[in-house]
């Protein structure tokens, strides 16, 4: 015997013209905090060689309204040359998604790994510019596996929640 039309396979019927597909859309995207400092021109560019850099990523979510999450990937570029500083950067680069009927264990690996990927390539651009218009070559960051990183950092976690309740028991 088949299943109805609007039925999920191996699920119950779908009420009548509701939407549980999961689905995610970017709303919009756009630089939320940004700060270019060049402390030590014009004498930095008297300087030969290249910079020293120094690379932060931070990844934040909120829930911003009903379905409506922003991820924000904030980046951090310090870039030395001998005993200088040539530069700071201080980037916030944020993104709001539309995110419905998506299950809450896939909703974390998503905001904190998918979104900020989708997000990079458009960060890195604000970078690479605004370390060209300060005057050096620009930085090109490498792509960087935020999933990845995602779940380097559950494991930590989960491993130290493990050693820290074998302790509690001994």
């Amino acid at each position: 015997m088949s299943e109805p039309e609007n039925a999920v396979p191996g699920g119950e019927p779908l009420a009548n013209g509701a939407d549980t597909a999961p689905s995610v859309g970017v709303i919009s995207q756009y630089v939320k905090d940004f700060s270019f400092e060049n402390p030590n021109s014009p004498a930095i560019y008297q300087v030969q060689g290249q910079p020293a850099f120094d690379v932060q990523f931070n990844i934040g979510s909120a829930e911003v309204g009903q379905d409506v999450h922003e991820v924000t990937l904030k980046i951090d570029v310090r870039a030395q040359m001998e005993d200088q500083l040539a530069f700071v950067i201080d980037l916030s680069y944020s993104g709001l998604f539309a995110i419905r009927n998506v299950p809450d264990e896939a909703l974390r690996p998503f905001l904190l790994g998918e979104a900020p990927r989708l997000l990079f390539p458009f960060a890195r651009r604000v970078l690479a510019d605004a370390v060209r218009d300060g005057g050096f070559p620009p930085l090109m960051l490498e792509p960087i596996d935020f999933n990845g990183l995602y779940y380097q950092q559950l494991e930590q976690q989960q491993a130290q929640q493990g050693e820290a309740g074998e302790a509690g028991q001994a």
